[in-house]
C-alpha cells in the first residue's frame, strides 16, 4: 500500500512538472533571460585562475565561473583536512578524496559528475563499444546556471553558477562519515550548519583552484564532550581545503604495477583481457625527466622539491633536509642525478603549506598527535602520476609525551595489544577492524623506540652529544620513512631479514642502513649487553629502497626487457617485499612471520632475547638513574616503554609458530617455491623462548622499590575513574592474553593442520603440550606467584572454548581435549590441606573451568 500511494505521488509530480514546463516558454528554454556575467559581478572582487572566482564585498557570498570549452573536459579533483580534530577522525593534513570530476551542461544547469577510472577497455577490441555497460554513472551534484555570457570570435561561452552549493556543502566529498560501528555515546560532530559554515580562504592559479572552508557541525545535545581539544562539543570546525586542477598534459608514461615490489597504485581492471589476472593498475610516481636523455646520469629537467615549512623547529632542520636529501642515492640507481631538492620557506614568504603547488614537510604540536609522521600524496587516477606531496611531523616524536589519560595496562604496548582481548559471542578472539593502509603509524611506534633508547642512554649515563646523535638517527629516519611514501614506495615488512644478529650491530657492514628497507617498521637497533654499538636507525636509503626506485623512475624500464630484468632481482634477498597486506601484525592477518613489524634481523627470536635482556638490565637501574624531575610522571612513562618492547619482542617470537614462508617471484624466474612451513626447529625455539621470556614466573616482574615509585602524576581529577595504582597484573595478563590469542587463533591452528601437507611438522596437540609445559610446569603441586595464577585460569579458560568448538576445527578441538587433560593430571598427589589457601583457591579455580570440559 505504501508502494502504491508513493507511485502515485511520483507520477502526480511528473504530470504536474510536464504541464508547467509546457506552460511556462520561459522555463523550457535554455538560459533565456538570464544576465551576463559583467552585469552579476560588478563590483565582486575578482580572482582569475584555472576557473575564474568572484566574491559579493557585501554578503561574501563566492561564484565561480566555467568556460564552454571546460564543459565535459575530466578534472582531478583532491581533498584534505587543513585543521580538524582527532576526536572527528579528522586531523590536519589529513588526505581525503582523490577522484576525477566532470562539468556537463543540462539545460540550465550543471551536472557535477564523477568519473569511474577503475576500468580499460582496449578501443581496438568489439566489446570496447559496451565499455559503459552495468557501469554506474554518478552525478553528484546539480548547480543552476545564474549568469552567462556569449562568447565572440575564439572565445567560448561562459557560464556562472553560485560556488556555495558545491563547496560549503558535501557535494564534492562527505566531510562528516558515521562509523556505524561506534556505540550511541561515542563523540559525533552532529549535522552540518549551513548559517556557520563559511569561506577561509579562495585562490585561483593558472592549472588549479583552491578552496578552503571552514565547515561548523551542531549537535545540540551531545552524549560525549569529547578531548580537551573539542573546545565546545556543540559546536565543531573542521577546516577543509577542496582543489580542482586541470588534467596534466600527454607528456607522462603510465607504469604499471608489479606484484613483487611495493608502490601505492591506482586499481585499473582491463576488461578486454582474457589474462587470469587482467591488472592494469598504474604506480604513483613523480614525472621525471632527464635533462640529457642520453647520459646514464642527469639531472631532472623538473626535480621533485620539498620544502620545510617554517613552524619547523629551527635545530631540526639541517637533519631533515639531509635526511630528504638522502633519497638521491636511491635515484642514481634509476639514472637521476639530484632528483630531490630541499628548500626552507621563508618566515615572510606569500604562499602557505596549503597551496598544492608546494610539497611541504609540516610540523604541528597536537593535544592529541594522530601520528609521529605522515606522509600522504595525491595523484592523477588516470595515469598514476603524482601531482603533489605533504609530509606532517608531530612534536611529540621528539617530546615523547605521554598522557595520563591513557590506561596503566595499555599505554606503550604495540598497536596489535591496545586493540584489546576481546571475545565474540562464541567465545573466539574479535578480529581487529581493518586499518586504513595509507595512515603511516611508524612516528608513533618510532616514538616508543625513542623513548626506550633515551631510558637506555639515561641509565648508562650517555653524554648529551651521544643522546642528541641517537634523536638525529632516529629523526632521519622517520623523515626517510615518510618521504619514501611521498614517493609512492608503500610499506615493506619484510625487509628486516637482511642481515644476522650479529653483523647488524657492526656499522662496517650496515653502513647507515641496518635494514633492507626505510619502509619497514622495524626495531629500532639497539646493541645488547656487552656489545658495542652499531647503527641505532637507517640515515640513508636501503637496498630494496634503491631497487623500488630503479623500478618505478628509471626510464629504461619502459623496455619491456629491461622491466623484466629489473624485476628479476626481486630473487635477492636483500631486496625482499611484503606490504601490510602480508605482515603479521595480528594473528588475522598474513602468514609468513619474517613480514613482521618491529622485528630485526635475519634470526628475530635471538634477536627479540637480546632486547629482552637488554630490557631487563635497563629495568633494573631505571630509579637509581632516574633524571630529578617535579613528579614521577616520566618513571612510570619509561616504565610503559620497556614493559612494551618486551611485548613486542614476545609477539615478534610467537608469529615464528604455526608460520609459513611466502615467496612472491614470477613462474620460471627460479627455482623458488611459494609457500613453505617455518621449520619445526623454529617453531619450537620460538616456544622455548616464550616460556622463559613472556610465561615463566619471574617474566613481567618488577624491582618492589620501582613499583613503589610508578606514581602517575595527578592532574586535576584525572583518577576519577581509574585509580592511580600501578595494574601490573593487568599489564602483564594482557601481554601474555594478546600472545596466545596469536598462537591459539583459529585460523593460526588450522593453519598448522594444514601446512603439515607441504612440510609442518610441529602440530597442534603438540604446541598445545608445549604451552602446558610452559604455563603449568610443576605449580600445581607447589604454590605459583600470582603471575602465573591469573595466566593459567586465563589459559585453561581458553582451551575450554576451543575444545567446545567455538570457531575451531576438529584438530584443534582434539588438540585442546588433550591439554585438558594434561592439565588435570598435573595435579597430582599432594592434598589440598597441605598448601596455602592462596594456593588451594587457585586449584579450586582451575578445578571449576575444567568442569565445563568433560
Amino acid at each position: 500500500m505504501i508502494g502504491q500511494f508513493k507511485g502515485r505521488m511520483l507520477a502526480c509530480a511528473a504530470v504536474s512538472s510536464f504541464a508547467l514546463l509546457a506552460a511556462s516558454p520561459a522555463l523550457a528554454q535554455d538560459n533565456e533571460g538570464l544576465p551576463t556575467i559583467a552585469e552579476k559581478v560588478e563590483g565582486f572582487e575578482a580572482k582569475e585562475g584555472l576557473f575564474p572566482f568572484y566574491t559579493d564585498p557585501d554578503s561574501g557570498e563566492v561564484f565561480m565561473e566555467i568556460s564552454a570549452d571546460q564543459i565535459g573536459e575530466e578534472f582531478v579533483a583532491f581533498t584534505y583536512v587543513e585543521n580538524g580534530v582527532v576526536d572527528a577522525g579528522a586531523f590536519k593534513g589529513a588526505y581525503a578524496d582523490n577522484r576525477i570530476i566532470r562539468f556537463d551542461k543540462h539545460f540550465g544547469q550543471l551536472e557535477l559528475n564523477e568519473v569511474n577510472t577503475a576500468f580499460y577497455f582496449d578501443d581496438e577490441s568489439a566489446i570496447a563499444r559496451a565499455s559503459d555497460a552495468n557501469i554506474s554513472p554518478s552525478i553528484i551534484g546539480s548547480l543552476d546556471i545564474i549568469a552567462e555570457t556569449e562568447g565572440e570570435g575564439d572565445e567560448a561561452d561562459r557560464y556562472l553558477i553560485a560556488a556555495g552549493p558545491l563547496f560549503k556543502s558535501e557535494m564534492l566529498t562527505a566531510i562528516n562519515v558515521p562509523n556505524p560501528l561506534a556505540g550511541p555515546f561515542a563523540f559525533a560532530v552532529g549535522g552540518l550548519n549551513p548559517q556557520k559554515t563559511k569561506y577561509d580562504a579562495v585562490r585561483g592559479y593558472p592549472e588549479n583552484v583552491d578552496v578552503r572552508v571552514d565547515y561548523v557541525f551542531d549537535n545540540p545535545m551531545p552524549f560525549n564532550g569529547g578531548s580537551a581539544a573539542v573546545t565546545d562539543a556543540r559546536s565543531v570546525t573542521l577546516t577543509v581545503q577542496h582543489s580542482l586542477i586541470e588534467m596534466p598534459d600527454d607528456g607522462y608514461t603510465p607504469r604499471f604495477d608489479d606484484y613483487r615490489v611495493g608502490y601505492f597504485l591506482d586499481q585499473v581492471t582491463d576488461l578486454t583481457s582474457d589474462s587470469s589476472a587482467p591488472y592494469r593498475d598504474l604506480i604513483n610516481r613523480w614525472r621525471l625527466v632527464k635533462k640529457d636523455p642520453e647520459a646514464e646520469l642527469s639531472d631532472p629537467v623538473e626535480p621533485i622539491t620539498f620544502w620545510i615549512e617554517n613552524t619547523t623547529p629551527v635545530e631540526y632542520r639541517e637533519t631533515i633536509a639531509e635526511a630528504v636529501l638522502a633519497w638521491n642515492e636511491a635515484f642514481e640507481a634509476a639514472g637521476f642525478s639530484n632528483a630531490v631538492a630541499v628548500e626552507v620557506q621563508p618566515d615572510d614568504a606569500d604562499w602557505d603549506a596549503g597551496d598544492i603547488r608546494y610539497n611541504v614537510l609540516r610540523w604541528t604540536s597536537s593535544p592529541q598527535p594522530p601520528f609521529g609522521g605522515y606522509g600522504p600524496s595525491f595523484s592523477n587516477p588516470r595515469t598514476g602520476e603524482i601531482l603533489g606531496a605533504d609530509i606532517m611531523l608531530e612534536l611529540s616524536f621528539i617530546t615523547g609525551a605521554q598522557f595520563t589519560e591513557e590506561v596503566f595496562e595499555k599505554a606503550g604496548l604495540p598497536l596489535e595489544l591496545t586493540m584489546g582481548d576481546k571475545l565474540n559471542e562464541d567465545g573466539n578472539p574479535v578480529a581487529p577492524l581493518a586499518d586504513d593502509r595509507h595512515l603511516c603509524h611508524a612516528g608513533a611506534e618510532m616514538r616508543e623506540n625513542l623513548n626506550f633508547g633515551l631510558a637506555k642512554l639515561q641509565t648508562e649515563g650517555a653524554t648529551e652529544e651521544e643522546k642528541s646523535e641517537y634523536i638525529r638517527q632516529s629523526l632521519s629516519f622517520l623523515i626517510l620513512h615518510e618521504v619514501g611514501h611521498t614517493l609512492g614506495l608503500n610499506h615493506n615488512m619484510k625487509a628486516t631479514t637482511v642481515f644476522g644478529p650479529d653483523e647488524i650491530h657492526d656499522p662496517e657492514v650496515t653502513q647507515g642502513a641496518p635494514s633492507g628497507s626505510v619502509m619497514d617498521y622495524h626495531a629500532t637497533n639497539f646493541a645488547p649487553v656487552g656489545v658495542a654499538q652499531g647503527d641505532y636507525n637507517h640515515t640513508r636509503p636501503g637496498s630494496y629502497d634503491k631497487w623500488a626506485i630503479e623500478f618505478g623512475y628509471s626510464p629504461e624500464v619502459d623496455d619491456p626487457v629491461v622491466r623484466e630484468a629489473v624485476l628479476s632481482k626481486s630473487s635477492d634477498p636483500k631486496n625482499a617485499f611484503g606490504n601490510d597486506a602480508d605482515d603479521m601484525r595480528s594473528p588475522w592477518n598474513g602468514i609468513d612471520p619474517r613480514v613482521m613489524i618491529f622485528d630485526q634481523s635475519s634470526d628475530p627470536v635471538e634477536y627479540a632475547k637480546d632486547r629482552i635482556e637488554l630490557t631487563r638490565s635497563i629495568m633494573g637501574k631505571l630509579l637509581d638513574s632516574y633524571e630529578g624531575e617535579d613528579s614521577y610522571q616520566k618513571l612510570v612513562r619509561q616504565y610503559f616503554t620497556l614493559s612494551g618492547q618486551q611485548a613486542r619482542m614476545a609477539l615478534v617470537m610467537s608469529k615464528q609458530i604455526g608460520g609459513v614462508y611466502v615467496e612472491r617471484v614470477k613462474p620460471g624466474q627460479d627455482d623458488t617455491v611459494p609457500y613453505t612451513a617455518v621449520p619445526e626447529a623454529t617453531q619450537r625455539g620460538a616456544m622455548m623462548a616464550l616460556a622463559k621470556y613472556a610465561f615463566a614466573k619471574d617474566a613481567w616482574e618488577v624491582d618492589e622499590e620501582l613499583l613503589r615509585h610508578l606514581q602517575t602524576q595527578r592532574r586535576g581529577y584525572n583518577f576519577f575513574f581509574n585509580t592511580e595504582d600501578p595494574k601490573v597484573h593487568q599489564r602483564a595478563l594482557g601481554i601474555q592474553n594478546g600472545i596466545l590469542n596469536q598462537i591459539l587463533n583459529p585460523q593460526v591452528m588450522q593453519r598448522m593442520t594444514d601446512s603439515s601437507l607441504y612440510g609442518n611438522t610441529y602440530s597442534a596437540a603438540e604446541v598445545i603440550q608445549d604451552l602446558n609445559d610452559a604455563i603449568f610446569g610443576n605449580d600445581l603441586v607447589g604454590t605459583p606467584n600470582m603471575f602465573r595464577r591469573n595466566l593459567q585460569v586465563a589459559y585453561t579458560q581458553r582451551l575450554v572454548r576451543i575444545a567446545y568448538g567455538l570457531g575451531y576445527d576438529p584438530v584443534a578441538q582434539a588438540a585442546a581435549l588433550a591439554g585438558i587433560q594434561d592439565i588435570k593430571s598435573r595435579f597430582g598427589y599432594l592434598p589440598d590441606f597441605l598448601l596455602p589457601l592462596e594456593t588451594r583457591a587457585h586449584r579450586a579455580a582451575i578445578r571449576f573451568e575444567l568442569q565445563f570440559a568433560g
